[in-house]
């Protein structure tokens, strides 16, 4: 009898292992899935860029240095790897745009453009979408660090190499209004 004991107890310990150990994969790989529907959308962000500068260029020949830096800060973007550099580079597009639509206002006929304004909604379309997917990703990220932190999770965690992860954090000087002198 206490041989069938043992035996039933070790296999509750054995399955409840496994589902723990199958909860952080699951947990990782959700991880996985987020950042890659948050590169999706920076992606299309980065598509858009381009295609607005040029129409901007169209109206505001003599605001190089505001292109150029939209320019550059897209380039910075794409060549970003990990949750932090990443929100960085972002953060420098975030202004970069900020600061070409403030631009922008100073051009009635560009303000008028249909390219334009359909670039201008679509971009405004995936900036919500960037938000939604960094949040989901932010709350996957949570969920998993709790889980390799808590208790009974870290005693299996510790050893099979699962780390905690980094948060997809915009900093503060994005947070502001851009000024712009013209």
């Amino acid at each position: 009898m206490l041989r069938w004991v043992l035996i039933g107890v070790a296999v509750v310990l054995v399955v409840y292992v496994v589902a723990l150990y199958n909860g952080l994969i699951k947990l990782r790989n959700r991880i996985e899935g987020a950042w890659a529907q948050i590169d999706v959308q920076l992606r299309r962000r980065y598509d858009l860029i381009p295609n607005l500068v040029e129409t901007v260029k169209g109206y505001a020949t003599h605001e190089r240095d505001t292109l150029e830096a939209v320019t550059e800060a897209r380039a910075a973007a794409i060549d970003a790897g990990g949750p932090a550099e990443q929100a960085r580079a972002d953060n420098m597009v975030t202004s970069a745009l900020m600061s070409l639509f403030a631009v922008s206002e100073a051009y009635p006929d560009l303000k008028a453009n249909q390219g334009f304004l359909q670039l201008q909604e679509e971009l405004s379309g995936t900036e919500g979408r960037i938000a939604y997917a960094r949040q989901f990703y932010n709350d996957t990220v949570l969920r998993y660090n709790t889980k390799i932190q808590s208790f009974p999770s870290l005693v299996l965690a510790g050893p099979l190499q699962f780390r905690p992860r980094e948060y997809f954090e915009v900093d503060g000087t994005a947070r502001g209004p851009v000024q712009v002198d013209l």
